[in-house]
This record gives structure tokens, sequence and C-alpha cells, in this order.
């Protein structure tokens, strides 16, 4: 049996009196050595402004997603995608972003088939996808 830190040296939970897990919202969070940085990275590349800030944390919003630049001494691994933008046209946005002095991962864009991706990192180590769904987002639920 594995002791996990939240139930830890406590009592038993009964499952049939426990209420159920209710999560509100879901959003990526950014490390930055240098918050202001980061500000000057998004608004430069992505015409991106916070909409608040709080406690030197800077808070974005995308159409129904959100994103989060926090304080950290710690550096991103860069191996993996720790935030990704969707896009009508992959092509058409990395050139736009090579125009911005954007430098791509992996010489541009990936063709998947059903997905096509380039990658680039930001001004703090953190590797963002842009990503077109070629036969459209999966974000979308089908109406009921």
């Amino acid at each position: 049996m594995v002791d996990h830190p939240t139930t830890a040296g406590k009592a038993s939970i009964d499952a049939a009196t426990a209420k159920p897990l209710t999560i509100k919202q879901v959003f990526a969070k950014l490390p930055a050595q240098n918050v202001e940085r980061a500000r000057a990275f998004y608004r430069e590349i992505f015409d991106l402004e916070p909409y608040s800030e709080l406690n030197n944390h800077l808070h974005y919003e995308i159409d129904s997603g959100y994103f989060i630049i926090f304080p950290s001494s710690g550096t991103p691994s860069g191996t993996h995608d720790q935030l990704g933008f969707v896009v009508e046209d992959v092509e058409a946005a990395v050139t736009h972003l090579r125009s911005r002095g954007v430098k791509f991962e992996r010489d541009g864009i990936t063709d998947f088939g059903p997905v096509k991706a380039a990658w680039l990192h930001d001004s703090e180590g953190n590797l963002i996808s842009i990503g077109q769904f070629t036969h459209g987002t999966p974000f979308t639920r089908p109406a009921a």
C-alpha cells in the first residue's frame, strides 16, 4: 500500500460520503526566471498582453484558454510542449513568426496527417507548439 501525501496519517475517507471533486477550470503554468523578459516576448512575438497580474504572476487568456507566467528560479526542460497554440493556418503562422525573428525547432513544420505543428522556445526556454488540426479542432464539443 502506498501512502499518498494527502492521506498519509489520516483516517481513511469513506467513499460513500465523500464529496466528488469538481474541477472548475484548467490552465497552463509557465516558469520564468525573468517575468518582464517573458512579458516582452509574448507581447512582441504573439501580440499578447496579460489581462491581470498578481504577485508578479502574469495571467493570459486566449478565447476560453488560460495560462500564467510565474517567477521561478528553476529552468524548464524544454524537451516537451508546455503550451500549445491552435491556429487556422500553421504555414502562415510560421511565416509570420519568422518575420518577427522566431527560430523553430525541427526546421519548421512537421506534418503528422491530422495535425501539422511547429515548435519554438520562448524567452525562458519553455517549448511552445503552434498547431493546426487539419480535420477541425478536437477542443470543440459537438452540438448536442
